[in-house]
């Protein structure tokens, strides 16, 4: 049986470089590169979702301003089936005394030449594939993401 787990990315860009963390995968152990991200909570929007798992990981407040992707990924030897939304965000502080999540071992603002040259220690092929939507001016109004309560 296979799980479906929603997640929320952001693509944030600043002076050329790209923010990312280095996080240790809870199933390989393994250290990976990836944008912060993270589970969509129960309860919460796609924005506030991205916005909260930034702060989380980076200890820096953005502001949403686009939806760079949906995708789909199924890690190889795994049920898990993910649904990540990716948006493009601007960068606006960074948090007072941010606690950031423990899986995470540094915040780095890197190149793409950098992340390319990291690819095999990327956490999907999302990663990279937003950046390249984002560079290509792939980015979408972030009205087209409809939040229903009932």
């Amino acid at each position: 049986m296979s799980d479906f787990r929603v997640t929320v990315a952001t693509v944030v860009a600043h002076e050329g470089r790209f923010l990312m963390v280095e996080e240790r995968d809870k199933r390989s152990l393994q250290m990976v590169f990836n944008q912060p991200a993270g589970h969509l909570e129960v309860g919460e929007t796609i924005i506030e979702g991205a916005i909260r798992e930034t702060l989380e990981e980076t200890g820096f407040v953005v502001a949403p301003n686009g939806v760079v992707s949906i995708g789909l990924y199924r890690p190889e030897n795994r049920p898990d089936t993910y649904c990540r939304i990716t948006l493009s965000a601007v960068l606006r502080t960074h948090g007072s005394n941010p606690e950031l999540d423990p899986d995470i071992h540094q915040v780095l603002w890197m190149s793409r030449e950098q992340i390319e040259a990291n690819s095999a220690k990327l956490r999907s092929p999302m990663v990279l594939d937003s950046i390249e939507r984002y560079q290509r001016g792939q980015i979408y109004p972030l009205t087209m993401l409809a939040h229903y309560e009932s």
